[in-house]
């Protein structure tokens, strides 16, 4: 698919995990199968395989802003109350740092059975505002971000911060297909960025149909 898809149009990815997550999730070859690879929100930027550039976030926030956020987290952390906790609550990215109630640690099963208790007793939402209010003055922003984690980085280093990259590529119309596009979750900002076109997915094969949608609109024909 991803090759057809090439011939007529460029694509890439954006996703807040490092380059090792994002070869975890889409394979070992995934910098082969696209034109641009955005980890990290884009703070890590790939072209055509190779590293341009990388920013780091301890470089924006300091030593002792991050000190105090890790062990707010813990604390945090250690007095909510679950049926299980894992390991890797708090885990360091150049762009971003992801805390996980459960841990990342857990296994599959473990994290669907957390998002659904997360659905109804919002132990992530609770914890958002309970950042907000004590580091909202940082200039930071904290967002829900797929089944188990919460993602908090500077404000502006969400998956917009990809766009600095496709616009000095002088691509102009961008199309960005993402399943957490309602408000507090990842993909939202994005998805209703003005330069960008959002498309809301559910999974691989809601985003084939979308996708030739796209093309067909577009003269291209399907794939």
């Amino acid at each position: 698919m991803l090759q057809s898809l090439r011939t007529k149009v460029k694509v890439g990815f954006v996703g807040g995990s490092d380059l090792a997550k994002q070869v975890e999730q889409v394979g070992d070859n995934c910098l082969e199968l696209f034109d641009y690879a955005f980890p990290e929100n884009g703070l890590s930027f790939y072209k055509n395989g190779k590293l341009i550039s990388q920013e780091k976030i301890i470089d924006y926030m300091g030593e002792q802003l991050y000190l105090k956020f890790v062990n707010f987290c813990l604390n945090y952390l250690s007095k909510l109350d679950l049926p299980i906790k894992r390991g890797t609550f708090i885990e360091y990215r150049n762009s971003m740092i992801n805390i996980s109630p459960i841990g990342r640690n857990c296994s599959t099963d473990e994290r669907k059975d957390f998002y659904e208790l997360d659905k109804k007793n919002e132990y992530r939402l609770k914890m958002v505002q309970a950042l907000k209010k004590e580091f909202g003055q940082h200039n930071m922003d904290f967002v829900i971000g797929g089944q188990i984690s919460i993602d908090c980085f500077p404000k502006g280093w969400d998956k917009r911060y990809c766009l600095r990259h496709i616009k000095d590529e002088k691509i102009e119309n961008v199309v960005f297909f993402g399943d957490m596009t309602h408000e507090g979750g990842n993909d939202y900002e994005i998805f209703k960025d003005s330069r960008v076109r959002g498309v809301s997915v559910r999974d691989p094969d809601d985003t084939l149909v979308k996708v030739n949608e796209i093309l067909e609109e577009k003269g291209l024909g399907k794939i």
